[in-house]
C-alpha cells in the first residue's frame, strides 16, 4: 500500500510542476517573449494544455475570471496539495 501511495504522490507532484510550467509558458506567450510559430514552443504548449485543461475546466466553470486573471491553476494546486497532505496524514 505504501508503494501505491508513494506513486500517487509522485504523480501529483509532477502534475503540479506541469501546471506551474504551463502558467509560466502562457505568460511568456502572452507577453510575446516566446513565439508559438516556434515548433518546440508550440508542441510544449499544446502538450501542457492537453494534460492540464481537463482538470482546470471544471474549476473555471465554478470560479469566474477575476478581471482577466485566471486563478484556476492556483486553486488546482491548492487542491492537489490538500490531497497530498491527506495522503501523508492518513496513508503514509
Amino acid at each position: 500500500m505504501y508503494s501505491l501511495l508513494n506513486l500517487i504522490d509522485t504523480i501529483l507532484n509532477l502534475y503540479k510542476w506541469c501546471l506551474i510550467i504551463y502558467v509560466i509558458l502562457s505568460w511568456l506567450i502572452s507577453f510575446n517573449v516566446l513565439n508559438t510559430y516556434n515548433r518546440l514552443v508550440f508542441t510544449a504548449n499544446d502538450f501542457l494544455y492537453k494534460i492540464t485543461e481537463p482538470a482546470l475546466r471544471p474549476i473555471r466553470k465554478v470560479i469566474p475570471s477575476l478581471g482577466g486573471i485566471d486563478v484556476s491553476p492556483v486553486v488546482l494546486i491548492l487542491i492537489i496539495h490538500f490531497v497530498q497532505n491527506l495522503m501523508h496524514e492518513y496513508g503514509m
